[in-house]
């Protein structure tokens, strides 16, 4: 008993969440979002897709309960530490990481709200606003904007294809990004 409770399952539990993560963050960092649709290749334009991608994991687990609910927060869960992670390693000290996670973690929910509207109505050009106003906040127009719009209503599509079962044993697939103009 004690073996199935601290031991396989929950090693079992790890390797599903683990695999769901990098999946997430492999789709988040498709060379096509900064090489094409000139998303900044910075740590905040990477922190702007690996949020973005998060935010489809998650809206496509929304009203779900059980398991797939606990994974939905274990992933937001890894989210936020590998943000926390990402900001030791840029070199912010141990007590600026509070001050700058509390501004990141407002900054993701709050584009998860814009996102999340702009879905549920349908509205592409909103979404599109949200995406260049979150993203690329001082380029003025950014006709890609629009390209990433595409994107994110794809990978809804997408994952809302997917079976939960096949999400909870450890696989989410993302549509390619694809390039050019």
């Amino acid at each position: 008993m004690f073996q199935r409770l601290f031991g396989r399952e929950r090693h079992a539990n790890r390797a599903i969440t683990d695999a769901l993560y990098a999946q997430i963050v492999a789709a988040a960092r498709q060379t096509v979002f900064y090489s094409h649709w000139n998303v900044p290749d910075t740590p905040l334009g990477r922190f702007e897709m690996l949020s973005l991608h998060m935010f489809l994991f998650q809206h496509r687990l929304r009203g779900e309960d059980g398991v797939t609910q606990e994974i939905a927060q274990v992933l937001i869960d890894e989210f936020f530490l590998d943000v926390d992670h990402s900001l030791r390693e840029l070199g912010i000290g141990d007590v600026g990481v509070p001050k700058r996670m509390k501004k990141l973690a407002k900054m993701f929910y709050g584009r998860t709200a814009a996102y999340d509207d702009a879905l549920e109505r349908n509205d592409h050009d909103g979404l599109t606003a949200a995406l260049a106003r979150n993203v690329r906040p001082d380029a003025g127009a950014w006709p890609e904007a629009s390209q990433l719009a595409d994107y994110v209503v794809d990978a809804c599509r997408q994952l809302a294809a997917q079976p939960s079962e096949s999400i909870v044993s450890g696989t989410a697939t993302f549509p390619l990004a694809k390039g050019g103009a």
